[in-house]
């Protein structure tokens, strides 16, 4: 992996796990903490979209999957942080 693909990696993790912050009333946590939001919600996003089939290709792609990964990823950590 080249600098700058490390960098885009890095850009898309800050910005889903921005968004993931911002839509499931986080407001964020931090640029190190929406980074691994990101990428953490990356993974949990590829294999959700991988095991239905569908497929998001490019930048928005991308960003979208991760997105909705880390989306997942804070819904479960509430549901654990209640019980």
């Amino acid at each position: 992996m080249d600098i700058n693909s490390l960098i885009i990696f890095l850009a898309i993790g800050a910005i889903a796990g921005w968004l993931a912050g911002n839509i499931m009333k986080g407001g964020g946590f931090g640029l190190l903490g929406n980074i691994l939001i990101g990428i953490v919600g990356a993974i949990v996003g590829g294999s959700v979209f991988n095991f239905l089939g569908l497929v998001a290709g490019g930048l928005l792609g991308s960003i979208i999957t991760a997105t909705v990964g880390a989306i997942i990823l804070l819904f479960v950590i509430s549901l654990v942080k209640r019980a």
